[in-house]
């Protein structure tokens, strides 16, 4: 009997279509990409080494570009696996996705592997048999145009990637590094914060009213005084000015007027009445459903992702990278049957609906995110199989109803606007303005209303019902509220928010936003303040940097053009070697490679890349806040203060300069090391209270030796001779009897361990660093090694009775959750610690391992 191979790129999507093909296939997964540019000559064979210093990092820059390609430590075992397999095969199918990643996933096994039997490209959008059995059946040929627009993406972004960051190295600081989509990224982030920095608040008032017919009460806001608009917040520019010809009120004006208008008569002046008609949401594309679970769900992007890629192996929804809102026919008709069996024909339109491409480059032969097969799973399928309150079955949850909610009628109805006049006892004639919204038919808002990016705003879609009013009709005033505000800062963007500006600017695809956040999260370009994303000093220093120097680098437009130059290789529209030859070594511009030469490096200045002027001393000396490597700080002359981390750059005012730097410090001397004779110094630091041995030369590159504070000490209670054991670390214990090599022990980020090579193993205290013994440190580095930060279980329920592995509860990140080390079962919402038995947690898992097969 013939057998077929089929490779996909994660063992989870291998288990799914291995359901649906018969005995004659084998389905295996690539686990990822199985290839790459290496990092270093080290990671070649010896043998290959010498070709590492004939490139760029990897990428031969004079012969075509071609990049030297190996197969990781980690993905060896993996392809030899794969090769083992395909000597017992007669054909092989590539079902990697399909998007450049898969194409080129495709051509790395293909290149790898190097079948001597036929080859087929099988590629589908959704995880069903139907889906699957079509794939098999109509293969394609592997599409090399694809394949090189990932290639070029790859060579482009190590280039720039290895290029660049050096530079970051020697003018900000060690350790940082730029990115082709990753740093204008970054800089919208600081654009906004230098916006917020800028700008200039302005007070004004207004007077808010609630009106009372015999039919109810309902709000209104003062909108005009004597034929003249009241100014409101969106009226003022960023610098604090009013535009335009409107009432600007004080306080006091408001006050007056609600005191002036008090037992006064108001009329219904106006009644405005429009037709409402909402039309239904487009089905999610990658990035829309990623701004939708930031608004309702507050996942953040790489969240998401991970939620919708399981629920796309798991055979639920379609392919989860696209850029199109289209649902196949297939999809429409499944829709529009849930649609009359949940919600009835009325609401079901007499014409399936269709969606246009939206996103920039949209591809038009994918489709939208939707529900996989031909009839939807319901969202009980995915809480029996993922767990009710899953991170899957809440991303499910969105996606059902939003593709449902696109084929349903619209919502319809009516706006009305109502003003309301009234003078004042000194004839000053005020009128004020009521909006409201009733829903006729609610259409597809019954299934599906979408969330907003800002959080002070009512929802789009909300019925907000005024009572029934004529014009002529008086109406009497319950209550005048005066109203005082101040117009506020652009507000900071969310990962919601930047993923939609980043679709605007055409910057990244739908496989990279989630990449992008996270990687200006990690190299703390930004943190997360609740939802906003906080540009930190460092992300000013590096944008500043590449703004000066590398302009066209984190120019948007710029940017938006190498993705769609990328496009146009994937299409066959465009040659490689001249976009890479333009790129790198200019075309009638400086190329990337002149940018990065010494005489340019000679021109950056890393004092003034690293400076932020916050204004004036009394003394007339600048203050300034400067991106260290150690941290953000102040410098006002010679005096120094660090700034605290959890600061915002625009919260750092000339006053809050001032008080920081005015602060007392604990720093102090403690005394002299008594064996070199230098002064030992307890000081405060970015990263916690720590003892320094002598000062640091500025003429030498040798640092002093520094130690941490233990968790128990207070730096102004230290003393000299705690300090000098501190000093100690790391302490060798002894040496190890199989090698002789040293044992010691030292405090590290994540606390106190024992060291020997490569091993090591947590010590439960700090103070164990001076106290554990050469046998105790032995016994040790004898037991396996933990997870780092694996917590210790809640509760230990005993053996299962089935597999007799011991069973525990534990807090997961999303909550309570039994494991027996190998299979995780989340608690149910009626569950609770207190109630789960043994013999109940030995049943859910039963039931988990029997439906992963």
């Amino acid at each position: 009997m013939t057998k077929k191979l089929v490779i996909v790129e994660s063992p989870a999507k291998a288990r799914t279509i291995n359901r649906y093909l018969g005995d004659d296939y084998v389905v295996e997964s690539s686990v990822g990409h199985i290839r790459d540019i290496p990092s270093r000559a080290a990671d070649l064979p010896e043998s290959k080494r010498d070709r590492w210093k004939e490139t760029r990092f990897g990428v031969d820059v004079d012969h075509g570009y071609t990049p030297i390609y190996i197969v990781p430590d980690s993905s060896r075992k993996q392809v030899r696996l794969l090769k083992q397999h395909l000597k017992d095969a007669d054909e092989l199918y590539l079902a990697t996705d399909e998007d450049r990643e898969g194409e080129a996933i495709a051509w790395h096994l293909l290149e790898e592997l190097k079948p001597k039997v036929p080859v087929r490209r099988m590629v589908f959008q959704e995880i069903t048999a139907s889906a699957i059995r079509e794939a098999a059946e109509n293969p394609r040929e592997l599409d090399v145009p694809l394949v090189q627009a990932q290639e070029t993406r790859r060579i482009l972004d190590r280039l720039f990637g290895y290029e660049v960051s050096p530079v970051l190295w020697r003018r900000v600081q060690k350790g940082l590094s730029a990115g082709r989509v990753q740093s204008p990224a970054t800089r919208i982030l600081v654009e906004r914060e230098r916006e917020r920095i800028a700008h200039v608040s302005a007070g004004y008032a207004g007077l808010k009213a609630i009106f009372a017919t015999d039919a109810g009460e309902f709000p209104a806001t003062l909108k005009e005084l004597d034929g003249r608009r009241v100014a409101e917040g969106s009226d003022f520019g960023p610098d604090g000015e009013l535009k335009g010809d409107r009432a600007r009120l004080s306080i006091e004006d408001a006050v007056a007027l609600a005191t002036g208008l008090s037992g006064s008569d108001f009329t219904v002046a106006q009644v405005e009445r429009k037709p409402y008609t909402r039309k239904p949401y487009p089905p999610f594309r990658t990035s829309t459903l990623q701004q939708e679970a930031g608004r309702k769900l507050r996942f953040g992007a790489r969240r998401t992702m991970s939620a919708a890629q399981r629920l796309y192996e798991g055979g639920f929804i379609t392919y989860m990278r696209t850029d199109s809102t289209n649902l196949s026919a297939t999809a429409i008709s499944a829709a529009r049957s849930l649609v009359t069996d949940r919600y009835g024909a009325s609401f079901l339109p007499n014409q399936p609906r269709s969606y246009g491409k939206q996103a920039k480059g949209a591809q038009e032969a994918h489709e939208a995110i939707r529900p996989a097969g031909e009839r939807f799973q319901d969202m009980d399928a995915a809480a029996a199989q993922f767990g009710p309150t899953s991170d899957e079955t809440r991303v499910y949850e969105l996606i059902w109803m939003r593709t449902v909610a696109s084929q349903m009628k619209d919502a319809k109805g009516e706006s009305l606007v109502v003003r309301i006049s009234g003078d004042t006892h000194d004839a000053q004639t005020c009128r004020f303005q009521a909006s409201g919204r009733t829903i006729t038919f609610p259409g597809f808002l019954r299934a599906y209303v979408e969330g907003s990016d800002d959080p002070d705003a009512a929802l789009d879609d909300q019925e907000t019902p005024l009572p029934p009013l004529d014009e002529g009709e008086g109406v009497r005033a319950v209550e005048l509220e005066p109203t005082e505000h101040a117009t506020k800062p652009p507000a900071r963007y969310t990962e919601a928010s930047l993923v939609k500006r980043l679709e605007e600017l055409g910057i990244g695809r739908p496989s990279t936003y989630a990449s992008i956040i996270a990687t200006i999260l990690d190299r703390e370009y930004a943190r997360k303040q609740g939802t906003a994303l906080v540009p930190t000093w460092r992300a000013f220093s590096v944008v500043g940097l590449l703004e000066q120097y590398f302009s066209d680098y984190v120019d948007y437009a710029f940017t938006a053009k190498m993705e769609a130059d990328l496009d146009r290789i994937a299409a066959g529209e465009q040659d490689v070697v001249p976009y890479l030859d333009a790129f790198y070594k200019g075309n009638g511009h400086p190329g990337l490679v002149e940018l990065v030469s010494e005489d340019a490096l000679e021109q950056i200045d890393p004092k003034a890349v690293n400076s932020f002027p916050i204004g004036m001393g009394e003394d007339g000396e600048p203050i300034v806040a400067r991106a260290g490597q150690y941290g953000p700080y102040l410098e006002h002359g010679e005096r120094r203060a660090s700034i605290p981390p959890d600061l915002a750059p625009d919260e750092l005012t000339l006053e809050r300069a001032l008080e920081i730097l005015d602060a007392p410090s604990d720093d102090r001397v403690l005394g002299t090391d008594p064996e070199t004779g230098l002064e030992v110094h307890a000081k405060a630091g970015r990263f916690g209270p720590y003892v320094q041995l002598g000062e640091r030369d500025p003429d030498s590159k040798e640092k002093p030796k520094t130690a941490s504070l233990f968790k128990t000490m207070n730096l102004a209670e230290i003393t000299l001779d705690e300090a000098l054991q501190l000093l100690t670390i790391p302490r060798e214990i002894g040496v190890h009897p199989d090698d002789g090599a040293p044992i010691e022990a030292l405090n590290g980020r994540y606390g106190p361990y024992v060291k020997w090579g490569k091993e090591s193993r947590s010590l439960e205290t700090e103070e164990q660093i001076f106290s554990v013994t050469l046998d105790e440190a032995l016994e040790l580095l004898s037991k396996p090694r933990q997870r780092r930060g694996a917590k210790p279980p809640l509760k230990e329920l005993g053996k299962d009775p089935v597999t007799g592995k011991e069973i525990v509860i534990k807090d997961g990140r999303y909550g309570l959750y039994m494991t027996d080390g190998e299979t995780n079962v989340s608690f149910r919402k009626a569950e609770s610690i207190d109630t789960i038995t043994l013999e109940h947690a030995s049943e859910r898992l039963a039931e988990k391992r029997a439906k992963k097969g």
